[in-house]
């Protein structure tokens, strides 16, 4: 089935603008998910990104609403009292009530208010409104199912405040409750079935049946139309869960998903298709200079190596001015995030390394979290003996360094035989008996609980990777997610990444994909697939994905044979770049953080916004749709000057060289005629653009808005493309 372009995912200045559309002062945005102040996966990502750009819009009148724990409330939320007089008097009824409904700010960028509801307080209702949700929408949860339970009761609260709420407002306000995921979603049911005065969006960020058939190794994709949902949700034991998000999503006024694969995957899943796509986007702070976060490259890369120098001691017989590091990174999902297909392609990376003597040597990261008891005590010890050496080291440079200061103050030359002692010689030699090694460097830098089910350990296994001299390609698997506070890495996820030279995430499985865009924002290179919806989004936005540093690759219409061959070009190329065109790529990946940013990809939310205002309160607010002929915005050519990737862009390829300086490369330059010839691409759109026009008080059409549709081909800033900023530095003399 070909992937229809949608209006989300073609351009970011699309849509049309709005200025006066929507009195803000007359409405409320509630944003309700289990992940508000509660880190469990990537919607947390999404949601605590995006509060700074939508509390800049919404100001004082948005909320986030989300579960209570006290854990996280310690760390996260300052309590405080509600500041809305119509909120006060709503929690004050429901705590007056029974309930425990709390208020503060999340001390997150942008300082939103959320509304906390502790579920744990009424538990005692839980079997009533179980019963209510059977006899008013015929779902019915098992007792056993304690995340479908805690849904139950989180649904039902959020309903009771929202309900509550809407009676407390002595002006009734325009209401929109934006509902995430399916622990959200049965508070969408409920405030349709009670007739609540409330514009509903619905916003799945992965399908439940989805992700359990991607899991179970089946051809999704290909066979969509097939699939009896029905019967493969119960087979699942998860029907009752399907049931919950398909009825939310039949239920809300807007529908939306965060990609146009998902969109596609949504649609023949939950039969109904999105009325508009999402993209995710990132808070992306620019560096003044482009020098900036190339010395952030070098600074984190250099910590790295102190620890490989520590975890391959007595087999470091490779040079680290000549090793690159990838990374794999996310959930454990062995084949849904392509860690199988990651590790094929090494054991064929490795094999080309060798027989062409290549000097390059790969460490490939796998940080995966998995049940482990403790770190490896070789591990341990690695760090230990690295730092023992480093101290011995110190130790002895102190005093050359002393002895050859006296001796250049008498004004002799030193005497280099009576620089070193034979104390020095002995601590020396115990130095270097203590790098002594007998076994392999360890895989895995903890003990694994599941050691010999392990789906990556027995892989690697069956590949034979063990890390030994003559593999050009090592492999370290990091079961425990990156911490600044580790005996063993200690480095935070964020300055690992941009330590590294290449992200590699060849997931079968990924309706967004935020580790290649945090990537991208870092400007570190990257490989995705033209199955997650980062990879499409960028095909779609980028004439060459490759020579910006996006590695597309295609799991979709390939065999996994094919996309392990694939996979392995990719890698083999790039490790077969110059020290200049990874910094000349760099260069080009960090300038794609525009696209990703919640400055631009905030519209789209806001654009679903208004089409839920538009159905829920169809006397306040209207739209007509109409087909959109062209849309204006970022569409990256290729490069104007040197492609970074000679064997994948030979169209407009230099002759290789290994000489670093052979011809100039300007940053600024090449920016600039990016900018002049950025195209626009003509799109179909997935849901028809509307006409936005905001009726008057009368029931008239305000004429101010209606002639947006006439503007909307005229780019505003900072949209449009020649406000992109500008890298303004030439390349830098850095060791990578």
């Amino acid at each position: 089935m070909p992937l229809a372009r949608s209006l989300s995912v073609t351009s970011l200045t699309g849509l049309e603008d709005w200025d006066d559309d929507l009195d803000l002062e007359n409405s409320i945005l509630f944003e309700v998910a289990w992940e508000v102040a509660n880190k469990v996966g990537g919607i947390y990502t999404v949601i605590q990104t995006k509060a700074k750009v939508t509390t800049d819009e919404w100001g004082e009148n948005y909320f986030l609403i989300g579960p209570y724990f006290e854990n996280n409330v310690r760390t996260q939320v300052e309590l405080i009292e509600p500041t809305h007089p119509a909120i006060k008097r709503a929690l004050d009824s429901m705590n007056a009530k029974g309930c425990k409904v709390y208020f503060g700010r999340w001390l997150i960028e942008g300082s939103p208010y959320v509304i906390l509801i502790d579920i744990a307080a009424t538990a005692w209702n839980l079997d009533r409104w179980k019963t209510e949700l059977w006899d008013s929408c015929d779902i019915g949860i098992p007792w056993y199912d304690r995340e479908a339970n805690d849904a139950v009761l989180f649904g039902f609260l959020t309903a009771w405040f929202l309900g509550e709420f809407s009676a407390q407002c002595e002006e009734k306000p325009f209401i929109i409750a934006h509902f995430h995921e399916w622990l959200a979603g049965v508070g969408l049911c409920l405030c349709r079935i009670r007739k609540l005065p409330v514009a509903t969006i619905f916003t799945t960020h992965a399908t439940l049946l989805g992700r359990y058939l991607c899991a179970g190794n089946v051809d999704f994709y290909n066979n969509l139309q097939s699939f009896n949902v029905d019967k493969e949700a119960g087979d699942r034991q998860i029907y009752h869960r399907y049931c919950m998000e398909r009825a939310a999503v039949q239920c809300s006024h807007v529908f939306t998903t965060v990609s146009q694969i998902t969109a596609i995957e949504a649609e023949h899943l939950l039969k109904r298709k999105p009325d508009i796509v999402t993209p995710n986007g990132l808070n992306v702070k620019k560096f003044s200079a482009m020098h900036e976060f190339q010395n952030l490259h070098a600074q984190s890369k250099g910590r790295i190596q102190e620890f490989i120098r520590g975890h391959f001691y007595g087999h470091l017989d490779f040079n680290l001015d000549k090793t690159l590091f990838f990374f794999i990174a996310g959930r454990y999902e062995f084949s849904n995030k392509g860690a199988d297909v990651f590790l094929e392609a090494l054991a064929r990376l490795n094999y080309l390394l060798r027989v062409n003597h290549s000097e390059t040597t790969i460490v490939a990261f796998f940080i995966m979290p998995a049940r482990t008891n403790n770190f490896n005590v070789e591990t341990l010890k690695g760090q230990a003996v690295r730092k023992q050496l480093c101290d011995t080291a110190n130790t002895i440079k102190e005093k050359f360094g002393k002895k050859l200061y006296e001796s250049l103050l008498v004004g002799n030359l030193p005497d280099m035989n009576k620089m070193l002692d034979k104390e020095d010689f002995t601590m020396l030699k115990r130095a270097i008996f203590a790098t002594q090694r007998h076994s392999f460097p360890p895989i895995c830098t903890h003990n694994m609980l599941d050691d010999s089910t392990d789906a990556i350990l027995n892989t690697i296994r069956r590949i034979g990777l063990f890390n030994s001299s003559s593999d050009r390609v090592k492999v370290i698997f990091h079961p425990e997610f990156l911490s600044s506070t580790s005996p063993l890495l200690p480095m935070d996820y964020e300055e690992f990444v941009r330590g590294c030279h290449l992200g590699v995430f060849p997931s079968y499985y990924e309706p967004w994909g935020y580790t290649p865009a945090e990537c991208t924002v870092m400007g570190i290179p990257s490989v995705s697939t033209n199955l997650s919806g980062f990879g499409c989004f960028m095909e779609e936005h980028i004439a060459d994905p490759t020579a910006y540093g996006i590695y597309i690759q295609d799991r979709r219409f390939r065999s996994v044979d094919e996309s392990c061959t694939q996979l392995t070009s990719f890698l083999y190329s790039f490790s077969q770049q110059t020290r200049r065109q990874r910094i000349i790529q760099r260069n080009r990946t960090e300038r794609l953080s525009d696209l990703l940013d919640w400055k631009y990809l905030g519209r789209y939310y806001t654009y679903a916004r208004h089409m839920a205002l538009a159905k829920a309160f169809p006397d306040n607010f209207t739209y007509e749709p109409h087909e959109p002929t062209a849309a204006q915005g970022f569409r990256y050519p290729r490069p104007a000057s040197v492609p970074p990737s000679p064997s994948l862009s030979r169209h407009s390829s230099p002759h290789h060289s290994e000489t670093e300086d052979d011809e100039r490369y300007d940053e600024e330059e090449e920016a600039e005629k990016d900018r002049q010839n950025i195209k626009q691409p003509s799109i179909t759109s997935m849901a028809s653009a509307p006409e936005w026009r905001r009726r008057s008080k009368k029931g008239s059409i305000d004429a101010t808005n209606s002639s947006n549709a006439s503007n909307a081909s005229t780019p505003t800033n900072p949209s449009s493309p020649s406000d992109l900023s500008s890298p303004t530095s030439s390349l830098i003399e850095e060791r990578n």
